[in-house]
Formats: C-alpha cells, structure tokens, sequence
C-alpha cells in the first residue's frame, strides 16, 4: 500500500488552534470547549474545532449584514461574477490541499476528493459565476383604464433577501458549501455558514481563499460548533434566509422554526430512500458497474445514491448473483490510498447508526453478501445487499445513509410503481432499460424530484435539483435558485 503523502500545508493547517471567520479574518474562540476532529479510517484526532457562543455568532450575522448593506449588495453584477471565478481559480490552484483536508477528516477517498469534491466545486462556482449578470426581471403593460389621458407602466426587478445562513452536512462539506455560498453571492446575498462539527476544516480554509479572490470582508463567514451553534444562527432576526442540506427529523424542525421566525425563507434539501428501477430488458452487465459505481460512491453516504434496487423478477436471481461478485471485488483500505476502492464511514455516531441496521438484517437473516462491519482501526463496514420480503420491512422504509441497499423484485409496472411510490421521501429514482418508450411513460408516475435513464446519483449545474414529499423543499442550480435567494419586487407608474 502506497498512501499519498500529506502536505506541509495541510499539516500545517490541521495543527492551527482554529477559531471561527469573522469580517475577513480568523478570530479565537472565547471559550476554550473544543470538538476533537477524527480521521475515520485510523481513529485519531487530527484537529480541533471550536464551539461557537451565541455572541460569536451574533457577531458573524452582524458582520454579513453590514457587508451586504455597505459592499456586496451594491457591487456589480460583472465584479461580483469575476470575485467568483477567482475564488474557483484558487481552488483550483489548492486543490490537492482541500482534497486531502476533506479526506482526513470524513473517509472519502482521495481520488473522489479530488475529482468529483473539489473539481465539481471548481465547476459549480464557475457556473454560479455566470449566472451574475443574467438576473432580472420583466416589464409589463397594466390594463388600469385612463380617465384623463394618463398612462401606466410596469416593471418587476430581484433584490437580493440579505443576510443566508447556510448549514452545511458532512458528507460533501466543500462542494455544497460552495453551493450555497455561490447561490448567495451571485444574487447580491451575503452568508454565513455553519459546517458539520465533523468535517469543518475545508470551509475555513476556503474561507481564507475568499479573501485572497478580492470578495470583501464579511460576505463570507463560518462559525463551527454543533447543533446549538446552527440553532443561534438561524434564529437571529437579521438572517433572512436558512439554507439546510441534511437529515429529514432535523430539516423539518429547521422548516417550522423558520415560519415561526416571521416566516424565514427557507430551503431543505433532506434525504431521501431513493430507487432504482431494473426492467427486463436491462443488460446486468452492461449497467452493473455504473450502477454499482452510483450506489456506494463515497460509501453510499449520498443523499442522491439510491438504497432501494427493484428487479424485474426475470432478473432477480442473475442481478444478485452479479451483484454480489462485483461488491467482493471492491478493494477496501485506506481513503488515502489511490489504489483503494471503499474507505471508511465518516464518524463515529453514523458508523454505529449504520451497524444497527446491519444487526437487525443479520437476526433476521436479510443479508444478500456483506452485512458486516470490519473488526480493528477505523469506521469500516461491508458493501451491503439486503434482501427484502415486504414494503412494510423498516429496512426497506428507514434511510441508512450508507453502503446498504435493499433488494426486492417486482413482476409488473404498476407493483413496481406502488413499491417506488410507497415512501415518505421522493428525492431520486432512475430506471435502468433499453426500453426508452417505458421509461418515458414511468418517469411521471415517480414521485421524485429527480429520475435519471441509465444513470444515478451524479448531478450537473444547469439541472435543477431537489426532492418532493419529505425529501424538501426548494431547488438548487439552473436558474431556480434565484427564486430562493432574491425578492421580486412590482413596480407600477403612472405618468
């Protein structure tokens, strides 16, 4: 095994006493409480983090509204879009260094840091960028009638809400944290983040690059801590929009404290339990290694992977033969491998969350291939294949958030329109078939927010994504974001 060397920087970086970023620089913590940082795949701290008070967070909200009304807001759509694109340059020029920070601190492998994180961050804030100066409304003509020769005219124009909290998860800190941060800065917003207290380390320092792209102090901040910290942020009156990217028991809390909050502005994008259809005339081995591929990237720690497989009953017996031979030939080892294929979970609490459902498959003998996790150093665990008897199964309803998927047959489309259906989510679904007329008549009976053909799980830019059901609220990315993140405003003249 030959893993890859760590820089100076990062190393560097890591042994930093890391406080919060407030008004363009790094400020020590006032209270000396920290969280311990652990790499997933030894076990051992490779940093801390601090615990934001309420103060340190008033003060970060306080910093971003002063930066939206006296800076960002009245820069130009242009510059704005040119801070961006310098700010994906520096990534682009760091790049090896985000890639190893986020792999030392959530598992992923090196290889997937750096070309779907951090590349598909360079991407997504080039896209954000150019959506700056393509903001605008529209001009109308009223119907009100002239009773003395005057005339009326009639406009609309998007300003931007002001003050975004986003609250980043664990799984992809840098990639969603940058969209959330290019969706606020490109329509005039200023931020101010809270990343998970497991994967923190990566938006620091990206924090830093921003200073360094020309955007000016205070349009970006991140206060780290946990719950509570996320807590204070939204609840400040001078945040005027949350945007949340996680669990579905915690977004829905996040939803209704919003409303509470003179109705917050709010966008959710939650998990989901996401399906993938194979049909009978699918080729196993022709889709296999991508579907493969789509479901365990990052471990399955992807709200968009699907965890539910429906096979044609034609195919059920050769799919979970397939299966299963291809899963004993992913490598498992160190994420700083580049030779390895399946690294560790991301923290403790999911590793013991995820071990629950694997003992509940094991006593009620579910196991397809895997089903266990791997004794000694590290938050390893088996790829998984369930099998499933029933909609009703809790294996087959709860969201693991992991590498276990259930498999279950079905015989017609209508049952496996009910099954798909049958879920209190509705985020992704994908149908994998040469058949296009069949797939093109079940994609609108699926009750998702996203159905890809002979594919799953990867996103792009200009495709808007987000869930239905519990699986959220609002879109990302095309042009849909700019509802979330602007006020439209009527402007009516009479002359």
């Amino acid at each position: 095994m030959s893993e890859v060397q760590i820089l100076a920087s990062v190393q560097q970086f890591m042994a930093r006493q890391h406080g919060h970023f407030i008004d363009g620089q790094t400020i020590p913590a006032e209270t000396s409480e920290r969280i311990e940082l652990i790499n997933p795949a030894t076990e051992q701290v490779v940093s801390t983090i601090a615990i934001a008070t309420q103060n340190e967070v008033e003060k970060a909200v306080q910093s971003a509204y002063e930066a939206f009304h006296h800076a960002w807001a009245n820069t130009p759509p242009y510059e704005r879009g040119l801070k961006l694109n310098k700010l994906a340059d520096l990534v682009e020029q760091h790049a090896e260094e985000l890639a190893q920070l986020e792999t030392l601190t959530t598992g992923k492998l090196i290889n997937l840091a750096r070309h779907l994180e951090v590349a598909q961050t360079i991407v997504f804030l080039r896209y954000f960028a150019g959506w700056a100066t393509k903001i605008h409304g529209q001009t109308m003509q009223p119907s009100i009638p002239s009773m003395n020769g005057e005339k009326y005219t009639a406009y609309t124009l998007r300003q931007p809400v002001g003050v975004v909290a986003g609250i980043v998860p664990w799984n992809f800190s840098l990639m969603i944290g940058c969209w959330k941060i290019g969706s606020a800065l490109t329509t005039g917003c200023t931020i101010v983040l809270k990343p998970s207290e497991f994967t923190t380390l990566s938006l620091l320092r990206l924090a830093e690059l921003a200073i360094e792209a020309g955007i000016p102090a205070g349009v970006i901040n991140v206060v780290t801590g946990k719950g509570e910290t996320g807590q204070y942020l939204m609840n400040s009156p001078l945040v005027k929009k949350v945007s949340f990217t996680g669990s579905v028991p915690t977004g829905i809390a996040i939803g209704q404290q919003a409303m509470k909050n003179d109705l917050t502005r709010v966008s959710l994008e939650l998990g989901g339990k996401n399906a993938a259809a194979i049909l009978a005339d699918a080729n196993l081995d022709e889709i296999l290694p991508t579907l493969l591929q789509a479901t365990f990237v990052h471990q399955g720690q992807v709200c968009a992977a699907p965890e539910r497989f429906f096979v044609h009953q034609s195919k059920y017996d050769e799919f979970t033969q397939k299966a299963t031979a291809a899963l004993q030939q992913f490598t498992m080892g160190s994420p700083l491998d580049e030779a390895s294929m399946f690294g560790p979970l991301s923290n403790k609490p999911h590793f013991e969350k995820v071990k629950h459902y694997l003992d509940i498959a094991n006593q009620k003998d579910q196991v397809i291939c895997g089903g266990q996790t791997i004794q000694g150093t590290g938050y390893f665990v088996e790829p998984t294949l369930l099998k499933v008897q029933g909609t009703d199964d809790p294996l087959f309803i709860e969201e693991t958030f992991g590498p276990v998927v259930d498999v279950i047959a079905f015989e017609s489309d209508e049952e496996l329109i009910r099954m798909i259906n049958h879920s209190r989510f509705g985020l992704t679904a994908s149908i994998w078939s040469n058949d296009l007329a069949k797939a093109l008549r079940l994609i609108p009976q699926i009750e998702a927010g996203s159905v890809w053909v002979n594919m799953h799980t990867f996103l792009d830019p200009a495709v808007p994504f987000g869930g239905v059901k519990a699986s959220g609220l609002g879109r990302e990315f095309s042009d849909a974001f700019i509802d979330d993140y602007t006020e439209l405003k009527s402007v009516m003249i009479r002359y």
